[in-house]
């Protein structure tokens, strides 16, 4: 009997333990479908906004060793124009991606939803390199609180917290989100960092700091998946780099239920999906694992 590859995120149930992360292949209801179809457990959209954001002006995205450099400005269409988008969806497992300044910023948005078949919400409590949203907001714990727990007045539906590494210790937001009522943690998001052009002796991005994401930062995540999972017994989606099906199976053992892919897929390639669920199928299968859940958190044993 071939081992089970469902997995739960809390109330949160999947079908496969791979899920797109935000901000990868645009906000298209067909792509999510592709995706969905190529293997994917839940797509998670892009951060939307109260209002629609342009962003940055090019260059928003560079190639570096070990992965990507980036700093889209979190360009979206706003919650409202995105709702009706994806008000026909019936059938692919869909968390939508927030990010706001303020409670008031996400009630107005999550209003948006309320007749929409979605699994959850994501808070993206950490972009890091955009103004009074993300990490700002990540690094301020009694926002955090606020925010968190007006949502959790204010929904059914369950509520995720993307956390990432700011100013303080990203620990405390984890704590706090957490005793204000997320039902997850997400860990990282991309992490602060620039590139210089020799030749221009310019910064190489238009918004010169950026966030770093692919195999680079996967060790840092895993790290931080493995202390959550320590401290705090609630559920975490690892993300941060993942690529192969042994990525994935490192995520587990540090503590994760699922994890989500973002640069290994920002080329379209979507088979990355499949290729990993069947690396991870294969691996269980020859270690005796019958479900994901018997792999969670084995890599804390003393």
């Amino acid at each position: 009997m071939k081992p089970g590859l469902s997995t739960n995120i809390g109330p949160i149930k999947l079908s496969k333990p791979t899920m797109l992360a935000s901000g990868i292949l645009g906000i298209s209801l067909d792509v999510f479908a592709r995706i969905y179809e190529a293997g994917a457990g839940a797509v998670v959209t892009k951060s939307l906004s109260k209002e629609p954001w342009e962003g940055y002006p090019n260059p928003t995205v560079i190639g570096v060793d070990g992965g990507f450099l980036n700093a889209v400005g979190l360009s979206n269409p706003g919650a409202p124009y995105f709702s009706k988008m994806i008000s026909s969806n019936t059938e692919i497992p869909i968390i939508v991606s927030l990010v706001g300044s303020d409670e008031n910023d996400f009630t107005f948005m999550i209003d948006q939803f309320e007749n929409v078949k979605i699994l959850g919400y994501e808070l993206n409590l950490s972009c890091p390199h955009v103004d009074k949203v993300g990490l700002e907001v990540g690094d301020d714990p009694e926002l955090v609180k606020k925010i968190v727990t007006t949502i959790k007045s204010h929904t059914t539906i369950p509520v995720i917290a993307k956390v990432g590494l700011g100013a303080t210790n990203y620990l405390e937001t984890v704590k706090v989100a957490i005793d204000s009522g997320v039902d997850a943690i997400t860990a990282i998001n991309t992490i602060r960092a620039m590139a210089i052009d020799v030749e221009t002796q310019m910064p190489t991005l238009s918004n010169k700091i950026g966030g770093l994401s692919g195999p680079a930062i996967k060790p840092i995540a895993v790290r931080c998946v493995y202390e959550i999972s320590k401290e705090y017994g609630i559920p975490i989606i690892g993300c941060g780099g993942v690529s192969r099906w042994e990525d994935a199976i490192e995520f587990f053992l540090a503590g994760a239920s699922s994890v989500q892919i973002g640069s290994a897929v920002s080329d379209g390639w979507i088979n990355v999906f499949g290729e990993i669920n069947d690396g991870i199928s294969k691996y269980m299968e020859r270690k005796g694992f019958s479900k994901i859940s018997e792999m969670v958190g084995l890599g804390k044993k003393p």
